[in-house]
Protein backbone atom coordinates (compact mmCIF):
# COMPACT_ATOMS: atom_id res chain seq x y z
CA UNK A 1 0.00 0.00 0.00
CA UNK A 2 1.10 3.56 -0.67
CA UNK A 3 -0.39 6.67 0.87
CA UNK A 4 0.42 8.41 -2.42
CA UNK A 5 -2.70 6.69 -3.76
CA UNK A 6 -4.94 8.61 -1.37
CA UNK A 7 -6.37 12.06 -2.06
CA UNK A 8 -8.54 14.34 0.01
CA UNK A 9 -10.95 16.46 -2.01
CA UNK A 10 -12.35 19.69 -0.56
CA UNK A 11 -15.41 20.75 -2.55
CA UNK A 12 -16.57 24.40 -2.59
CA UNK A 13 -15.19 25.23 0.82
CA UNK A 14 -15.74 28.71 2.18
CA UNK A 15 -13.36 29.19 5.10
CA UNK A 16 -9.63 29.59 4.57
CA UNK A 17 -8.94 28.41 8.13
CA UNK A 18 -10.59 25.06 7.44
CA UNK A 19 -8.51 24.44 4.34
CA UNK A 20 -5.30 25.25 6.23
CA UNK A 21 -6.30 23.03 9.15
CA UNK A 22 -7.01 20.16 6.74
CA UNK A 23 -3.51 20.46 5.27
CA UNK A 24 -2.05 20.33 8.77
CA UNK A 25 -4.07 17.22 9.66
CA UNK A 26 -3.03 15.51 6.44
CA UNK A 27 0.64 16.08 7.13
CA UNK A 28 0.21 14.87 10.73
CA UNK A 29 -0.66 11.47 9.29
CA UNK A 30 1.74 11.57 6.33
CA UNK A 31 -0.71 12.33 3.52
CA UNK A 32 0.21 14.80 0.81
CA UNK A 33 -2.47 14.85 -1.89
CA UNK A 34 -5.02 17.62 -1.46
CA UNK A 35 -7.47 18.46 -4.24
CA UNK A 36 -9.49 21.68 -4.04
CA UNK A 37 -12.63 22.08 -6.16
CA UNK A 38 -14.13 25.52 -6.81
CA UNK A 39 -12.97 27.08 -3.51
CA UNK A 40 -14.80 30.21 -2.41
CA UNK A 41 -11.76 32.04 -0.96
CA UNK A 42 -8.80 32.82 -3.19
CA UNK A 43 -6.65 29.73 -3.19
CA UNK A 44 -4.07 29.70 -1.81
CA UNK A 45 -4.05 32.78 0.40
CA UNK A 46 -2.11 33.98 3.44
CA UNK A 47 -4.73 32.79 5.94
CA UNK A 48 -4.71 29.27 4.47
CA UNK A 49 -0.92 29.13 4.64
CA UNK A 50 -0.87 30.52 8.19
CA UNK A 51 -3.36 27.99 9.55
CA UNK A 52 -1.60 25.10 7.82
CA UNK A 53 1.17 25.53 10.45
CA UNK A 54 4.11 23.76 8.86
CA UNK A 55 2.10 22.04 6.13
CA UNK A 56 2.59 24.69 3.45
CA UNK A 57 4.07 22.02 1.20
CA UNK A 58 0.70 20.23 1.16
CA UNK A 59 -0.98 23.48 0.09
CA UNK A 60 1.66 24.28 -2.51
CA UNK A 61 1.47 20.80 -4.06
CA UNK A 62 -2.33 20.72 -4.10
CA UNK A 63 -4.34 20.66 -7.32
CA UNK A 64 -7.27 22.94 -8.07
CA UNK A 65 -10.24 22.14 -10.34
CA UNK A 66 -13.26 24.14 -11.42
CA UNK A 67 -15.67 21.20 -11.20
CA UNK A 68 -15.97 17.88 -9.41
CA UNK A 69 -16.13 15.74 -12.53
CA UNK A 70 -12.70 16.95 -13.66
CA UNK A 71 -11.23 16.41 -10.19
CA UNK A 72 -12.33 12.77 -10.18
CA UNK A 73 -11.08 11.93 -13.66
CA UNK A 74 -8.12 9.83 -12.51
CA UNK A 75 -9.63 8.44 -9.29
CA UNK A 76 -10.64 4.76 -9.02
CA UNK A 77 -12.75 4.82 -5.84
CA UNK A 78 -14.49 7.85 -4.33
CA UNK A 79 -15.81 7.89 -0.77
CA UNK A 80 -18.12 10.75 0.18
CA UNK A 81 -18.27 11.93 3.78
CA UNK A 82 -21.67 13.05 4.98
CA UNK A 83 -23.59 13.48 8.23
CA UNK A 84 -26.78 12.49 6.40
CA UNK A 85 -27.77 9.69 4.05
CA UNK A 86 -28.80 11.79 1.09
CA UNK A 87 -28.51 9.21 -1.67
CA UNK A 88 -29.90 5.76 -0.92
CA UNK A 89 -28.54 4.40 -4.19
CA UNK A 90 -24.95 4.67 -2.94
CA UNK A 91 -23.63 1.97 -0.62
CA UNK A 92 -22.96 3.22 2.89
CA UNK A 93 -19.87 2.08 4.83
CA UNK A 94 -18.59 2.49 8.38
CA UNK A 95 -15.12 3.55 9.54
CA UNK A 96 -14.24 -0.07 10.31
CA UNK A 97 -14.99 -0.97 6.67
CA UNK A 98 -12.06 1.12 5.48
CA UNK A 99 -9.72 -1.80 6.17
CA UNK A 100 -11.47 -3.66 3.34
CA UNK A 101 -10.79 -0.93 0.78
CA UNK A 102 -8.14 -1.74 -1.84
CA UNK A 103 -5.66 1.04 -1.12
CA UNK A 104 -3.46 -0.11 -3.99
CA UNK A 105 -5.95 1.74 -6.20
CA UNK A 106 -6.38 5.51 -6.38
CA UNK A 107 -8.73 6.45 -3.55
CA UNK A 108 -10.31 9.84 -2.84
CA UNK A 109 -12.28 11.06 0.17
CA UNK A 110 -14.73 13.80 -0.75
CA UNK A 111 -15.75 16.53 1.70
CA UNK A 112 -18.59 18.96 1.05
CA UNK A 113 -18.88 22.66 1.84
CA UNK A 114 -19.28 23.87 5.41
CA UNK A 115 -22.74 25.32 4.74
CA UNK A 116 -24.51 22.58 2.81
CA UNK A 117 -22.28 19.51 2.64
CA UNK A 118 -22.67 17.39 -0.49
CA UNK A 119 -25.74 17.35 -2.75
CA UNK A 120 -27.31 14.17 -4.15
CA UNK A 121 -25.79 15.02 -7.51
CA UNK A 122 -22.30 15.35 -6.04
CA UNK A 123 -22.67 12.11 -4.08
CA UNK A 124 -23.76 10.35 -7.28
CA UNK A 125 -20.13 10.54 -8.45
CA UNK A 126 -19.08 8.40 -5.48
CA UNK A 127 -18.77 4.66 -4.87
CA UNK A 128 -19.55 4.87 -1.16
CA UNK A 129 -20.78 7.26 1.51
CA UNK A 130 -19.15 7.32 4.94
CA UNK A 131 -20.58 8.77 8.13
CA UNK A 132 -18.47 9.28 11.25
CA UNK A 133 -20.48 8.21 14.34
CA UNK A 134 -21.31 11.20 16.54
CA UNK A 135 -23.91 12.39 19.03
CA UNK A 136 -27.29 11.87 17.22
CA UNK A 137 -28.46 15.22 18.58
CA UNK A 138 -25.42 17.05 17.22
CA UNK A 139 -24.09 15.19 14.19
CA UNK A 140 -22.29 17.89 12.25
CA UNK A 141 -18.49 17.83 12.48
CA UNK A 142 -16.11 20.59 11.49
CA UNK A 143 -14.44 19.88 8.14
CA UNK A 144 -10.92 19.54 9.50
CA UNK A 145 -12.15 17.35 12.37
CA UNK A 146 -13.84 14.95 9.95
CA UNK A 147 -10.75 14.80 7.80
CA UNK A 148 -8.54 14.20 10.85
CA UNK A 149 -10.64 11.23 11.98
CA UNK A 150 -10.42 9.62 8.55
CA UNK A 151 -6.68 10.30 8.25
CA UNK A 152 -6.17 8.62 11.62
CA UNK A 153 -8.21 5.56 10.66
CA UNK A 154 -6.26 5.08 7.42
CA UNK A 155 -2.97 5.74 9.22
CA UNK A 156 -3.82 2.86 11.57
CA UNK A 157 -4.38 0.56 8.59
CA UNK A 158 -1.07 1.55 7.02
CA UNK A 159 0.82 1.25 10.31
CA UNK A 160 -0.77 -1.82 11.86
CA UNK A 161 2.56 -3.13 13.16
CA UNK A 162 3.27 0.16 14.92
CA UNK A 163 -0.06 0.05 16.75
CA UNK A 164 0.39 -3.62 17.68
CA UNK A 165 3.84 -2.88 19.07
CA UNK A 166 2.57 -0.03 21.25
CA UNK A 167 -0.60 -1.77 22.43
CA UNK A 168 -1.09 -1.31 26.16
CA UNK A 169 -2.03 -4.01 28.61
CA UNK A 170 -5.78 -3.47 28.66
CA UNK A 171 -6.16 -6.20 31.30
CA UNK A 172 -4.40 -4.11 33.92
CA UNK A 173 -5.72 -4.63 37.43
CA UNK A 174 -8.08 -2.00 38.82
CA UNK A 175 -6.70 1.12 40.45
CA UNK A 176 -8.32 0.07 43.74
CA UNK A 177 -6.51 -3.30 43.81
CA UNK A 178 -3.19 -1.77 42.85
CA UNK A 179 -3.52 0.89 45.56
CA UNK A 180 -4.38 -1.76 48.18
CA UNK A 181 -1.32 -3.74 47.14
CA UNK A 182 0.91 -0.66 47.39
CA UNK A 183 -0.59 0.18 50.79
CA UNK A 184 0.28 -3.29 52.14
CA UNK A 185 3.75 -3.14 50.62
CA UNK A 186 4.48 0.26 52.15
CA UNK A 187 3.22 -0.92 55.54
CA UNK A 188 5.63 -3.85 55.42
CA UNK A 189 8.52 -1.61 54.38
CA UNK A 190 7.72 0.76 57.25
CA UNK A 191 7.95 -2.15 59.70
CA UNK A 192 11.35 -3.05 58.25
CA UNK A 193 12.63 0.55 58.59
CA UNK A 194 13.15 0.67 54.87
CA UNK A 195 12.61 4.42 54.50
CA UNK A 196 15.97 5.71 55.61
CA UNK A 197 17.12 8.41 55.72
CA UNK A 198 13.72 9.78 56.70
CA UNK A 199 14.15 13.00 54.70
CA UNK A 200 14.09 10.90 51.53
CA UNK A 201 10.94 9.01 52.45
CA UNK A 202 8.57 11.03 50.24
CA UNK A 203 10.69 10.62 47.13
CA UNK A 204 11.08 6.89 47.87
CA UNK A 205 7.30 6.51 48.25
CA UNK A 206 6.76 8.25 44.93
CA UNK A 207 9.33 6.05 43.19
CA UNK A 208 7.72 2.85 44.52
CA UNK A 209 4.27 4.04 43.48
CA UNK A 210 5.51 4.92 39.98
CA UNK A 211 7.35 1.59 39.69
CA UNK A 212 4.24 -0.48 40.45
CA UNK A 213 2.04 1.50 38.07
CA UNK A 214 4.60 1.27 35.25
CA UNK A 215 4.44 -2.53 35.57
CA UNK A 216 0.74 -2.39 34.61
CA UNK A 217 0.06 -5.66 36.48
CA UNK A 218 -3.08 -7.65 35.77
CA UNK A 219 -4.95 -9.42 38.59
CA UNK A 220 -2.91 -12.61 38.26
CA UNK A 221 0.42 -10.77 38.32
CA UNK A 222 -0.70 -8.73 41.32
CA UNK A 223 -1.57 -11.94 43.21
CA UNK A 224 1.89 -13.36 42.39
CA UNK A 225 3.60 -10.23 43.71
CA UNK A 226 1.46 -10.35 46.85
CA UNK A 227 2.36 -14.02 47.39
CA UNK A 228 6.07 -13.27 47.04
CA UNK A 229 5.88 -10.45 49.56
CA UNK A 230 3.76 -12.59 51.87
CA UNK A 231 6.38 -15.35 51.80
CA UNK A 232 9.22 -12.93 52.47
CA UNK A 233 7.40 -11.21 55.33
CA UNK A 234 5.76 -14.33 56.77
CA UNK A 235 2.49 -12.40 56.62
CA UNK A 236 -0.57 -12.93 54.50
CA UNK A 237 -0.77 -9.94 52.16
CA UNK A 238 -3.71 -9.84 49.78
CA UNK A 239 -4.37 -7.08 47.27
Amino acid sequence: MSNNNISFILHKHQLSENIGACARAMKNFDFQKMIVVDPKPIFPNDKILATSVGAKDVINKSKTFKDLKSALKNIDIVIATSARFRNKNIKHIQLEDLKNIDFKRKIAFLFGSEASGLSNNEISYCNYTLQIPTNPKFKSLNLSHSLTVICYEIFKIYNENLFEKNKINIKISSKLKINLFIKHLLKLLEEKDFFLPKEKKQSMLLNINNLIYRLEPNDKELRILASIISSLSKKNIKP
